[in-house]
């Protein structure tokens, strides 16, 4: 293979009509570097023979063509920002798909769906961990867990937790209280565990630490609750807690004014994030039943702001706190539930185990429990509660796993 050989740089080319050299201009080196390469002609020494001459029509198409150039680039360019903003969006989300196949749902509930009473239900599990920076996969106890059922007919919502305490099957045979099943296996196997025991169908989840509900609430402007007195001190200390350093990880300690805002008055009044998430924290003022009333109080005063929330509230709530948050379902379906929320109205709230079929004891070394007295009963007022099936049957796994809850409780509860 040969090459060419280079041109020297002082060598003058000869016009061979008139048997002169010609003086050849020195290279704008500035505006070679400015043309774009696809402009250039692939054959250089066609340049020589053209006339340095152009017509105005010559110009003024060119004029236009540079304009509509700018333009596609332009556009192309706006395209590019779109998509980044949008990819950067999705990726602050916790996102995370579930394995259809990996999703336990007891046979006769998938027959329900189709045919019977849970049929035009849409339900998702709620879950709240004891975590203020990240951890919010695995490796941390559900400090909250609730179940939202939508009617997709008429947006009736209904709102029921199930106590983190709850002595339940964990979905792999093993029990215990049942919050840790959000710790060992990390969102499906909480799904599995709710829908084993209960019967339920539950396929996404919503996943927010003390962080992310705190920034939703102040996105929000804050929520208006009522605060009773002996609750304002435990508001506060919760507050402490949340803000603080600490050296023995026992004793707090922030500054009023500057770290958090002190709640000093009993009364109806509007909490900021930290105020409000402190108050669902409280668990000193009554038991946890009360302090799960709580947070279904916080999360219905979160509802009703939304309803009248700006387009541009709901984004910045998109942009603050969707990087606090883990997650099956999908952006855009978060953000058509939040512009839609206008439409859902949350009926009616409820806990599980029914308070009628519940009881406290301290089951061996899983410690203080939650029991269902009879887990098939607690089933059975759970749909007529949520579906308004008063008649439905439970299904034979959570026959067993009821009788199993009784045989490993019966001597310890009250």
């Amino acid at each position: 293979m040969t090459t060419e050989p280079k041109r020297p740089v002082n060598k003058r080319p000869v016009n061979k009509a008139a048997g002169k050299s010609v003086n050849q201009k020195p290279v704008n080196k500035k505006t070679a570097n400015r043309k774009p390469v696809r402009y250039e002609d692939p054959e250089p020494v066609k340049y020589k023979k053209k006339k340095p001459h152009h017509s105005k029509k010559k110009k003024g198409k060119s004029k236009r063509s540079k304009i509509l150039l700018f333009i596609v680039e332009i556009f192309v360019l706006l395209i590019m920002v779109v998509v980044l903003y949008s990819v950067l969006k999705i990726e602050k989300v916790g996102k995370v798909d579930l394995p259809k196949e990996d999703i336990v749902i007891n046979p006769k509930v998938e027959e329900s769906v189709q045919t019977s009473s849970m049929k035009g239900y849409r339900n998702i599990a709620l879950f709240g961990v004891d975590s203020t920076k990240g951890a919010l996969t695995k490796n941390t106890r559900s400090d909250t867990i609730m179940i939202a059922s939508i009617n997709l007919d008429t947006g009736d919502c209904k709102l029921v937790s199930v106590y983190r305490d709850t002595y339940l099957n964990l979905s792999n045979d093993s029990y215990n209280k049942c919050n840790s099943a959000y710790a060992k296996g990390g969102p499906m196997q909480a799904i599995n565990m709710l829908n084993m025991n209960l019967d339920m169908n539950i396929t996404d989840f919503i996943t927010v630490g003390f962080e992310g509900l705190a920034d939703t609430i102040d996105a929000l402007g804050g929520v208006e609750i009522d605060v009773t007195e002996s609750e304002i001190s435990h508001l506060n200390n919760y507050q402490i807690s949340m803000v603080g350093t600490t050296l023995d990880g026992k004793t707090y300690k922030a500054n009023a004014g500057t770290d958090y805002i002190p709640v000093t008055s009993a009364g109806r009044q509007t909490l900021n994030g930290l105020q409000a998430t402190a108050y669902c924290r409280i668990r000193y003022v009554g038991d946890d039943f009360q302090r799960t009333q709580r947070q279904r109080t916080v999360l219905l005063a979160i509802a009703e702001k939304v309803k009248t929330a700006s387009p541009a509230t709901i984004n910045q709530i998109a942009n603050d706190v969707f990087s606090e948050v883990y997650t099956s379902l999908d952006l855009d379906e978060i953000l058509d539930m939040l512009s839609e929320a206008s439409k859902y109205q949350v009926v009616d709230q409820g806990g599980f185990p029914e308070e009628s079929m519940r009881a406290t004891g301290t089951v061996g070394s899983k410690g203080s429990c939650v029991v269902p007295v009879s887990l098939a009963d607690n089933v059975q007022w759970l749909h007529d509660f949520l579906f308004e099936d008063e008649d439905y049957s439970p299904s034979e796994e959570v026959l067993s796993y009821s009788e199993k809850i009784a045989a490993d409780t019966s001597q310890y509860v009250k």
